[in-house]
């Protein structure tokens, strides 16, 4: 990680280049202003950068990266700021570029299904203007009313839909892209399968450590005939976890299947209200299928007999839009609703096999109880994607330190049957430190390789996604004090 002695660089003059490129609405220097821009979505880290800018186009993205080079200062690309894993988190002597500005589709073109968006474009955006002509974006994370594309591309976000039409790699066919030197490239094109290196995967999921991407060319997807949502409860989280691997294991990929824990469906009844979770229930599955009519006929009296099965007490569905979107209301606002029954909360988002869920989910609760944190459980039960919750209160000393113990338990049994540290939040400063439980040492170096290639001067996001040290314990030292200045609390 390139470090810098805060007195050894003089602002005025690169604040002044900055000027000259955006002008000057385009450039936060006030401190009270620059507080908005201290974390992302993991508030435990915090660290107020010296200067933020707000450029419009590629080429002011270009040249502010220009400048950073020629004074060796480092810079971190910021979108919306929803992300979990302190992927936004400036370092102390680091320029902030928040593409948030950059919020234009810049073209539409429904006969061959595609949208070219800059990085500000919020996700649902995409969604609002080709619904009307039956056509929609797949990935849709819970945040997607208020997360931007741009950081979708930087952490490879999922969401409910990315069990059956996979996560945002999978909807990205070309970008545009501001390289760490301020070179601007094209990497990929506007069909799925270009000649030579897959540029745009290495791309998607790398977290800011290789460019800045300002104009990404997606795929988007023709509507449904038909979508109908079922909801399913339990008096066990065990049977609600076996209706998952039996309704894949049966041949039906819904287009999303989610579950809720007892904890996660009373905050969301609290705050939502939508009176259609039973406050009793273990765990309530939710299942949404697609695709022709026929199709769908015959997958509901299926998927609702597996659950059934499994001692599910009762079924819902909905196939009108107005109630499809309210059972999937409270699941969308689950996060938002763990703010309403506890002071804090702490998210971890590992991966299973589906087959595992029963026993991680049992596991989970032994860990709840070995640290004395309740954990809320509410997650992509189809492709495996946790997302436990471990509800605390931050401002008692000491307490946020057990809860990342307890949060790296439970990213090591993910990695221990066979799963991911990360399924859509990335890694960041958060999870860095737990890289070598997944990754060998040549596994590493490798990845490393790939950055030098693009980031040869680690000016791009340094400090993110890697281990310096090479154990845990001390990686996880430096996650917390590798920023000089960073508050905790």
């Amino acid at each position: 990680m390139l470090t810098q002695d805060k007195k050894q660089i003089n602002w005025k003059p690169i604040i002044k280049k900055f000027i000259a490129v955006i002008g000057e609405k385009g450039v936060v220097k006030r401190k009270e202003e620059l507080l908005t821009y201290e974390c992302d979505g993991l508030t435990s880290y915090r660290q107020t950068p010296p200067v933020a800018v707000l450029p419009r186009t590629t080429e002011q993205v270009a040249e502010v990266v220009k400048i950073c080079n020629q004074y060796s200062v480092p810079f971190i690309a910021r979108g919306s700021g929803t992300g979990l894993s302190g992927g936004a988190l400036p370092s102390e002597n680091s320029v902030l570029i928040v593409t948030a500005l950059m919020r234009e589709i810049l073209s539409i073109d429904l006969r061959n299904h595609l949208a070219v968006v800059q990085p500000g474009v919020i996700n649902s955006w995409v969604t609002q203007a080709v619904s009307g002509a039956g056509f929609y974006f797949a990935p849709d994370p819970s945040s997607q009313i208020i997360c931007s594309i741009g950081g979708n591309i930087a952490e490879n976000s999922g969401g409910v839909h990315c069990l059956k039409y996979g996560v945002t790699t999978n909807h990205v066919l070309g970008l545009k892209l501001v390289l760490p030197d301020g070179s601007i490239v094209d990497v990929g094109g506007q069909i799925p399968e270009m000649p030579g290196y897959d540029l745009p995967g290495v791309f998607v999921g790398s977290e800011g450590t290789l460019g800045i991407a300002t104009e990404i060319t997606l795929k988007i997807l023709k509507s449904a005939e038909s979508i109908c949502v079922l909801l399913a409860d339990f008096n066990t989280v065990n049977a609600a976890a076996a209706s998952v691997s039996d309704i894949i294991s049966a041949g039906i990929i819904p287009a999303g299947m989610e579950m809720m824990d007892n904890i996660s469906i009373n905050a969301v009844e609290d705050v939502v209200a939508t009176n259609c979770y039973p406050r009793d229930a273990a765990a309530i599955l939710l299942v949404e299928i697609d695709g022709l009519d026929v199709e769908v006929a015959v997958n509901k009296q299926r998927v609702a007999g597996i659950c059934q099965k499994n001692g599910a007490r009762n079924i819902t569905s909905a196939t009108d839009p107005e109630t499809r979107l309210k059972l999937w209301k409270g699941r969308k606002a689950a996060f938002a609703a763990a703010g309403h029954i506890s002071p804090d909360y702490y998210v971890q988002d590992g991966v299973i096999p589906r087959t595992q869920l029963p026993y991680v989910l049992k596991e989970i609760e032994a860990i709840s109880q070995k640290y004395g944190y309740r954990i809320a459980n509410v997650f992509h039960a189809g492709d495996g994607n946790l997302h436990p919750l471990i509800l605390f209160n931050k401002s008692v000393a000491g307490e946020f330190e057990k809860v990342e113990e307890a949060g790296g338990e439970i990213l090591k049994l993910c990695v221990k049957v066979g799963g991911s540290i990360s399924g859509e939040h990335g890694i960041g400063a958060d999870k860095k430190c737990y890289m070598p439980d997944m990754f060998s040492q040549a596994d590493l170096e490798t990845m490393q390789w790939v950055k030098q290639v693009f980031n040869p001067r680690g000016l791009a996001n340094p400090g993110k996604i890697f281990p310096t040290p090479r154990t845990c314990g001390e990686a996880a030292k430096v996650s917390i004090q590798q920023f000089a200045g960073v508050e905790r609390f």
